[in-house]
């Protein structure tokens, strides 16, 4: 087995799996809430910036398929690598694990480039068709005209960050973005407020953040202190190699794009039948589902390397063991969330607007939005098991059913059968409670079955 001389090697088929899983995913799990800061507290600060708030907050909304685009190449280039790294590490060939690193970063420098040319020549008819009025295009096109600028900055700390907490330094993946997100707590009300700059201001605290983000993430990376380090020489682009990342990046990829396709869909939908005001509910929404979606996204993100490194070193019991946990912890979770937002929704809804009408208008339908949120569990834990066991065909097959077969047929449909507005906001519950039982129950009945026939094999064998 190859190894770094010196160095201690991260053995994730060591321990309790539990405790390995908490031990990466909780680390995670605060970085993914702090990262969450990065747009949160723009929301936040321009939703409160008086008379204009109502119509910024709308504008922000308005990009959010833009930015999700920009995370979906992140996926694809980016963490799709990381499980094939991590089998690499679990396999001892660490030779193998540098090349599938230094790709992902390769790819991630093209698409980057690439996604910031095609935004700025773009913005205008793109955001337009994402629902767009005359007067939010303004907010939005302010915002994401800074925003653009930092595109190779977001997708390097996002997608080389995995890395880190692949190689068994979570902590360190945890301060990549915990000292951005501090950067931009600290510049968007002095750029805001104090400079008056507006939306644009919060877009600039975000560039400037993720830049910061990105050097830490470089710094660790290139240093001594990396297993795997990212080598200049490794850095290149190669077709099997980049073949491979697609697969399981694939799913990333779809699942952020279905993401941005029903953000576009509704934000039309919502022009359509209600007008900025309802738009700017669905941003309420989106950013409240956020906040309760990532601590869970984050434990079970965090047990990927731990399933994959013990799925490369051949330890299904504990590859099991790694999936249970997650179902327990995740529906666990989505319970309690749900409760809150039931009980508290103008709590929930007053973070982010101070505006009467809207928050009026918005608490039926954030209550609405929220209905069977715990089945979302289900999704998490069903995509993360086939992504982490290399299963691309059914972790794309599910994101695909729950967002492009349910949700935008759904609000497309519910609306002009009579529930107008609302309707909009009851595709989403309906598709986490059919799509995501669906997920769950097709993971257990495939990847637990081929683990077990594998089993069987090797003890004829033996």
């Amino acid at each position: 087995m190859q190894k770094n001389p010196g160095k201690k090697h991260y053995d994730f088929s060591k321990g309790p799996v539990w405790k390995l899983i908490l031990a990466q995913g909780l680390p995670l799990t605060v970085a993914q809430l702090v990262h969450l800061l990065y747009n949160v507290v723009d929301r936040i600060y321009i939703g409160h910036m008086g008379n204009e708030g109502t119509m910024a907050l709308t504008g922000i909304g308005l990009t959010f398929p833009v930015v999700t685009l920009i995370m979906a190449f992140t996926g694809l280039f980016g963490n799709g690598g990381v499980p094939l790294f991590s089998m690499a590490r679990g396999a001892g060939d660490e030779e193998k694990a540098g090349k599938i690193q230094g790709n992902s970063f390769a790819l991630l420098l093209v698409s980057a480039a690439v996604l910031t040319g095609a935004g700025y020549v773009f913005c205008r008819p793109i955001l337009f068709a994402f629902g767009a009025s005359e007067e939010s295009f303004v907010f939005a096109k302010a915002y994401l005209n800074i925003y653009l600028a930092g595109t190779v900055c977001s997708m390097i700390a996002t997608g080389m960050n995995g890395y880190i907490s692949a190689q068994g330094f979570p902590r360190v993946g945890m301060l990549s973005v915990v000292i951005g997100a501090v950067v931009n707590i600290a510049l968007d009300p002095l750029f805001i407020f104090v400079f008056h700059l507006g939306v644009r201001g919060a877009a600039l605290a975000t560039v400037i953040s993720q830049a910061v983000s990105a050097l830490w993430v470089l710094r660790f990376l290139f240093g001594k202190s990396a297993l795997v380090p990212l080598r200049r020489s490794q850095i290149a682009i190669h077709g099997k190699i980049t073949g491979d990342i697609a697969k399981l990046g694939i799913v990333n990829f779809i699942m952020q794009g279905t993401t941005g396709l029903v953000q576009i869909t509704c934000n039309a939908t919502l022009q359509r039948y209600g007008g900025d005001l309802y738009v700017g509910i669905m941003t309420v929404a989106n950013s409240v589902r956020e906040i309760f979606s990532l601590p869970v996204s984050g434990i079970i993100n965090g047990a990927m390397p731990v399933i994959s490194f013990n799925y490369g070193a051949r330890q299904f019991e504990r590859v099991r063991n790694g999936i249970r946990f997650n179902a327990v912890i995740g529906t666990s979770y989505t319970a309690f969330a749900w409760l809150l937002v039931i009980l508290f929704p103008r709590f929930w809804f007053g973070i982010f607007s101070d505006d009467p009408q809207l928050m009026e208008a918005g608490i039926g339908m954030l209550q609405a939005y929220f209905f069977g949120f715990v089945f979302m569990s289900f999704q998490f834990s069903g995509q993360a098991a086939f992504q982490a066991l290399g299963d691309a065909r059914h972790a794309i097959f599910f994101s695909l059913l729950r967002k492009a077969v349910i949700v935008v047929p759904l609000t497309l449909l519910l609306p002009a059968l009579g529930l107008g507005v609302k309707g909009v906001f009851w595709a989403e519950p309906i598709s986490n409670i059919l799509g995501g039982t669906a997920c769950y129950l097709t993971m257990k009945m495939t990847v637990y079955r081929h683990m077990e026939d594998y089993a069987r094999g090797m003890e004829r064998t033996a």
